[in-house]
């Protein structure tokens, strides 16, 4: 009898994330190449599946690489989903699928988070962190009296989560795995919604639990990069450089370095000479820092105080001749540009030797300050996309004129990623560039392929031809261990001239 009653509380739970519209980040051309059919797995899921009962049935759908099906939906008990703002219309459509099913929908992650309001169809739905209310939601599962709204008044302690169940998903499909140390960001940006989600005081995992997920991963045969996903990952620093990377820098050489990482900061890590080589010591190789713009004017206006009264170029450089490669986030429409801005971006992004630069319009996310400021002065036209490299989907009104701005905006993206500027930014990237002299990793089937590829589609069909084979002659006669390095940059390059290509 006891057996039986415990066979009836075991649950099936699915798990469904939902696709990504097309945006700067999502390189659906590049993982082709690859072999890959996502770039991360949904690291939200695999972690609040480890919060779940051991004996309840768990299966993930990531609807990125495979498809979710009706007999995926009607085996199971509850259906959780989470999702960013860009997978909204993903995530609507999937949610009037498993409706009409009649299966019971719980929802959480950052589009549910600020945006829950649109969704009079799921279930349950839990506002922020969910560590401090599933236990409530199982127990309320277990006496048949579950709420709507599930919400935190208090930001949770990560200090004792679980590894993330790594099983429900195969590592091997996607190009990277992740990893999150911290929650929370010191710095207060007027259109950014990581405050809200997640506070301003960094709250940290201990350098233990980062270690059993690095054996973790490494156990289950991982080889490659991981993506620290914290919002600002030097938002505590101290506890980084005393506790959390020194052992990441004996664990790596106990490993011979099986991983490299790589993660978003603030520029302010350039002032810490200390830091960016522990980080690099790490195994980090890439961080991307939100430069936003040159205009000290609309960096006053977005509360970007931080990238204020400093020489931005200098910062970059510093970071790369130390081994890191910088990856830039910029936003043009603040309300403090003027025309000469497109320039400005142009000039800036070529001296810095940024070559993955995403360049986007300003876009207002739900209840940011930036949101409310422009809906109170009547300027919101629509809700956000998170995708900010259309300009179809900006969602207010400008104080430039639209169409000045929208043709800039254009002019930055086809100059930027045009063949003869594109190239010549990887050289200006090269020529600073100081990698960490470590082992030569094992050549695996995935470079074989982006090398033979690039030959192909860059070296014969591509127009930019002569600027491809210039630069491969370049680096192997001035900087040959960089030739990987040059190859992949040219490879990710046919990615960014789509995206160039189909803003409109």
């Amino acid at each position: 009898m006891k057996d039986n009653l415990m066979q009836s509380k075991i649950k099936n739970i699915l798990m469904v994330y939902p696709e990504y519209s097309k945006t700067f980040w999502s390189f659906e051309n590049i993982l082709k190449i690859l072999g890959k059919k996502a770039s991360f797995p949904p690291l939200g899921l695999l972690s609040i599946s480890s919060m779940l009962p051991a004996g309840w049935n768990k299966k993930l759908i990531d609807m990125n690489i495979d498809p979710l099906t009706d007999a995926d939906i009607q085996w199971a008990d509850y259906v959780f989903i989470s999702a960013m703002i860009v997978q909204k219309d993903s995530a609507v459509r999937a949610i009037e699928r498993i409706k009409k099913l009649g299966k019971t929908i719980v929802a959480g992650g950052p589009l549910f988070t600020t945006s829950w309001e649109d969704f009079d169809d799921v279930d349950h739905l839990f506002l922020g962190e969910a560590e401090n209310t599933l236990p409530q939601f199982i127990a309320d599962i277990e006496s048949s009296s579950t709420q709507r709204i599930y919400e935190s008044k208090e930001f949770p302690d990560i200090t004792s989560l679980s590894v993330p169940d790594w099983k429900l998903v195969n590592i091997f499909r996607y190009h990277s795995m992740c990893i999150q140390y911290s929650r929370g960001c010191p710095f207060n940006c007027e259109f950014c919604d990581v405050v809200i989600l997640n506070g301003r005081t960094p709250r940290t995992k201990t350098s233990a639990q980062i270690i059993e997920e690095l054996d973790n991963l490494y156990d289950l045969g991982w080889r490659g990069g991981i993506f620290f996903v914290d919002d600002n990952l030097i938002g505590n620093k101290q506890r980084l450089k005393k506790e959390v990377l020194p052992e990441i820098i004996e664990w790596q050489k106990r490993k011979r370095f099986p991983f490299s990482f790589n993660t978003q900061v603030s520029i302010n890590l350039s002032d810490d000479e200390e830091l960016i080589k522990l980080l690099v010591s790490a195994g980090f190789t890439t961080v991307f820092v939100g430069i936003e713009t040159p205009e000290e004017g609309s960096l006053e206006e977005c509360s970007k105080y931080h990238n204020k009264n400093r020489d931005l170029i200098n910062s970059v450089k510093k970071l790369q001749n130390f081994g890191l490669e910088v990856q830039g986030g910029f936003i043009v429409g603040f309300d403090n540009d003027t025309p000469a801005i497109f320039q400005k971006q142009i000039d800036f992004i070529q001296k810095s030797g940024i070559v993955t630069a995403m360049v986007g319009l300003l876009s207002a996310i739900p209840k940011t300050r930036l949101y409310k400021r422009l809906f109170d002065s009547k300027r919101i036209t629509t809700e956000s996309t998170g995708n900010n490299t259309s300009v179809s989907t900006m969602n207010f009104i400008p104080k430039m004129e639209p169409k000045l701005l929208f043709s800039g905006y254009k002019k930055i993206l086809d100059t930027i990623y045009g063949p003869k500027e594109y190239y010549a930014r990887i050289r200006t990237f090269l020529r600073e560039f100081k990698p960490p002299k470590r082992r030569v990793q094992k050549i695996r089937l995935f470079h074989i392929r982006a090398l033979f590829s690039s030959f192909w589609l860059l070296g014969i069909r591509d127009r930019g031809r002569k600027y491809f084979w210039g630069l491969l002659a370049w680096v192997l006669i001035k900087y040959p261990g960089l030739f990987p390095y040059a190859v992949g940059y040219s490879v990710a390059g046919i990615h960014f001239r789509t995206v160039s290509t189909e803003t409109k």
